[in-house]
């Protein structure tokens, strides 16, 4: 009992200090919506969180999310459930048919595969496009250079709505100019939706105009 007390009172904490953000740079109340990260945890760890008013939720692995989310959803109306890790192809119809939105897309291929699967399922989460902002090579993303071209092809040839852009950025670096290189390709390809900062840097994302930020361990303790 004291672990959902806790995630309980970290989830006010972290709401708090979002509100804090938003005050602080000038942004109007409510602008950023907060995606708690539920990656590793047991459904007993998140139905508190559910209780506690929360909605929006990410996981990072498709097989993990399949074996607790179709029960929580069916539990709660209005979860909204977003795949915030990378997306093998095999993995495609299960991600299209379970999560309302997808952050990481980010290679011709899985765009492929996620407007075949669009189509056949009638199903459409929406979609945004991760960014390597740092060029880390070990990293997934679309290299910053080459999301303009990337954004119209999933726009013109495969016909899929890009409603927003994410990014992780290097964990030895100030996430700042990052944050900042993310929203400038959001200005230039007319997308909104910026989905930048975790529980380490999320009220410096806030002042560079994130409007979703990912926050796992500041409301379930470390993995």
């Amino acid at each position: 009992m004291e672990h959902s007390v806790s995630a309980r009172e970290n989830l006010e904490r972290v709401r708090a200090a979002i509100a804090a953000a938003e005050t602080e740079s000038g942004r109007k109340s409510s602008a950023v919506r907060l995606v708690a990260v539920s990656k590793t945890k047991p459904a007993e760890e998140i139905t508190p969180v559910i209780a506690a008013g929360q909605r929006v939720f990410g996981e990072n692995r498709v097989q993990e999310a399949q074996s607790k989310w179709p029960e929580l959803k069916a539990a709660t109306d209005g979860i909204e459930l977003h795949l915030i890790g990378p997306l093998q192809s095999n993995k495609t119809a299960d991600a299209v048919a379970l999560f309302d939105v997808i952050q990481t897309v980010d290679r011709e291929k899985i765009a492929r595969e996620i407007a075949k699967e669009i189509t056949k399922q009638g199903k459409h989460p929406r979609l945004y496009v991760q960014v390597n902002t740092g060029s880390e090579p070990q990293k997934a993303g679309i290299e910053p250079d080459e999301a303009a071209a990337f954004i119209t092809l999933c726009r013109t040839e495969l016909g899929l709505t890009i409603d927003g852009l994410m990014c992780i950025p290097p964990v030895d670096e100030n996430p700042g100019p990052h944050f900042a290189l993310l929203a400038k390709i959001a200005r230039e390809n007319g997308i909104d939706t910026l989905s930048m900062g975790m529980s380490d840097d999320f009220e410096t994302a806030i002042a560079f105009g994130a409007t979703e930020v990912r926050v796992g361990s500041a409301i379930f303790g470390a993995r």
